[in-house]
């Protein structure tokens, strides 16, 4: 497998954009240098695999924050803003895969009884 190739300015785009830019496009690029008549389109479309890549790993990084913004509420329910941290709580966690469990437990107290269609009569006479 080969490692892909970046240019300087591709490189400095995709740091500017998970760091200083905070996922702002235009500003990355005026970070990296790109000429103010340059289209996003141009500089995104290339670079489209890595932004999701690296955008799926600022959300996996900040999972632990996100299960302690969890814990917090716990701690001081009535803190807040908790239900807004909740829900973005949830969210960063869903999206990195840490979904609810859920659980379908079917019991009864008599035996069970199948329906079953009535046969077909598929007998070809000859």
């Amino acid at each position: 497998m080969t490692e892909k190739k970046y240019t300087e300015k591709q490189q400095a785009f995709l740091e500017a954009l998970m760091g200083e830019a905070r996922g702002n496009i235009r500003s990355a690029m005026d970070a990296a240098g790109y000429a103010k008549s340059t289209k996003t389109a141009e500089v995104v479309g290339p670079l489209k695999e890595d932004i999701i890549e690296q955008a799926s790993m600022m959300l996996a990084m900040n999972s632990p924050k996100a299960a302690f913004g969890i814990i917090n509420v716990l701690e001081d329910p009535s803190a807040m803003g908790a239900r807004n941290s909740i829900s973005a709580a949830r969210e960063v966690l869903d999206r990195t895969g840490l979904v609810k469990k859920e659980q379908i437990e079917v019991t009864s107290g008599s035996g069970g009884m199948f329906i079953l269609p009535p046969k077909s009569s598929d007998v070809v006479e000859q």
